[in-house]
């Protein structure tokens, strides 16, 4: 092993760190003589650093070096490296790697990690925020990505913006009765960037007046959870003249609704009633979450306690209730309606 240089006696004590940590591979002496002669000349210390053996690898850290560079600190370790240096560079390849992106490296099959926003309302009245890290996985992402920050859900006081709205306020439902939230959820996610698996997030954008006068009543972006209570054209032979659930990007003509991707985080919405219900969402009509008919088939035993942690008010999947309308999902109708 390699000696290592002294703090000099005169060292100041009061010093602030300031400064960058280097790694060095060294195999020949000449070469780290060169190194450092590089190094002394622009270091506060006036000994140079010169006592190394070959085969070693020393970490130089450097702190405290203030505007008059005088406050200085170094803390030098030694220590033998594998008796490869093509391993050693490969390793050190590795290391930059996982510490830029650790995701980069872990299995395929291992889902990705979301952190979600959960405001629930409790059997006594009181309302708690949670937060939690679960899969994202598309059956828990999108019961929290329906509605975009600034949407206004119409309530009995009015319309009101949807981070405004909490657990306990009551909307109006798409028969004129009032229900109360239970549970909203939220999350920030980046649509134009790939996850792990290749799938982006994309919002749709729909334009004032696309359906009619006021419908909507300014431009409406929504998440790719969102579910309109309207039949596109291409829908209208299998819906058989009933409303359905159709999800947002079948309205995409790419005039009136187009496709959009912001590189910038977003953060989106959603939230449940006691019952599935359709609101009034700056005057388009949107569903509330359910999680679909087939959730109990897409969903394992082992996330299933996991999915159901997300919702206090909520022990068992048939808990969530029936669904108002049945839903249009890939060019087909669910089996089940209300």
């Amino acid at each position: 092993m390699g000696q290592t240089v002294a703090k000099p006696a005169d060292y100041p004590s009061n010093w602030k760190q300031n400064s960058k940590v280097s790694l060095t591979v060294c195999k020949q002496r000449p070469k780290t003589r060169r190194f450092f002669d590089k190094f002394n000349q622009r270091s506060a210390y006036s000994q140079p650093i010169q006592m190394w053996t070959k085969n070693s690898v020393h970490l130089t850290l450097s702190v405290g070096a203030d505007a008059d560079a005088t406050r200085t600190e170094r803390a030098e370790y030694a220590m033998t490296i594998p008796h490869s240096l093509t391993r050693a560079a490969r390793n050190a390849v590795e290391t930059s790697t996982i510490l830029q992106d650790p995701a980069a490296l872990r299995a395929p099959a291992r889902p990705q990690l979301r952190r979600y926003q959960i405001t629930s309302l409790l059997d006594n009245g009181n309302i708690v925020e949670t937060r939690q890290i679960a899969p994202a996985l598309p059956l828990f992402e999108n019961a929290f990505c329906a509605f975009s920050r600034g949407s206004l859900v119409e309530t009995d006081c009015g319309p009101m913006a949807i981070q405004d709205l909490l657990p306990g306020d009551r909307v109006i439902t798409h028969d004129g009765s009032a229900q109360e939230v239970v549970w909203k959820g939220s999350t920030t996610l980046i649509p134009g960037k790939p996850d792990l698996r290749g799938r982006t997030h994309h919002l749709t954008r729909f334009m004032a007046d696309t359906f009619g006068m006021q419908k909507p009543m300014s431009g409406v972006i929504a998440g790719p959870a969102a579910r309109l209570l309207s039949t596109p054209g291409h829908l209208r032979a299998i819906a058989d003249g009933q409303p359905i659930l159709t999800p947002v990007q079948e309205f995409i003509d790419g005039m009136n609704v187009i496709e959009t991707a912001p590189p910038t985080p977003v953060e989106l919405f959603h939230i449940c009633l006691r019952k599935h219900a359709v609101i009034n969402v700056d005057g388009l009509q949107f569903e509330t979450y359910h999680p679909g008919v087939n959730a109990v088939r897409v969903i394992s035993h082992a996330m299933r306690s996991l999915y159901l942690n997300l919702f206090a008010h909520i022990d068992k999947l048939t808990d969530f209730g029936p669904q108002i309308f049945p839903r249009a999902g890939e060019g087909q109708i669910d089996s089940l309606s209300a």
